[in-house]
C-alpha cells in the first residue's frame, strides 16, 4: 500500500483519520490524501495515540521513536511526522 505523504523538514508527514474503539485494529485504506486507521483502544490517556504509533511502526517497518504526532493529539484527524525518512 502506498501512503500519501508530504515532504517536511527532517522527514515526511502523513495525514491520518483515526477511528477509535473499533472491533479490529488496522489500516483500512486511503481516502483522498488521508490514511484511515481503525484502533481498538479508547481515546483515553493517550492509549489510542500510543496504539496508532505502534501500529504504523509495525506496518511500515520503522522504529517507534521516528514517529511524532505534530497535530491532532486530541482529535481523530492527525498529522504525523516520520523523522529521518526521505520521500521515495
Amino acid at each position: 500500500m502506498k501512503f500519501p505523504y508530504k515532504k517536511s523538514k527532517g522527514g515526511i508527514t502523513i495525514d491520518i483519520k483515526v477511528e477509535p474503539r473499533s472491533s479490529r485494529a488496522g489500516i483500512q485504506g486511503i481516502v483522498g490524501d488521508t490514511v484511515k486507521v481503525k484502533l481498538t483502544s479508547a481515546p483515553v490517556d493517550g492509549a489510542a495515540n500510543k496504539q496508532l504509533i505502534e501500529l504504523l511502526a509495525k506496518e511500515l517497518g520503522i522504529r517507534k521513536s521516528a514517529f511524532k504526532i505534530i497535530r491532532g493529539e486530541k482529535s481523530r484527524n492527525k498529522v504525523i511526522r516520520i523523522s529521518g525518512m526521505d520521500a521515495p
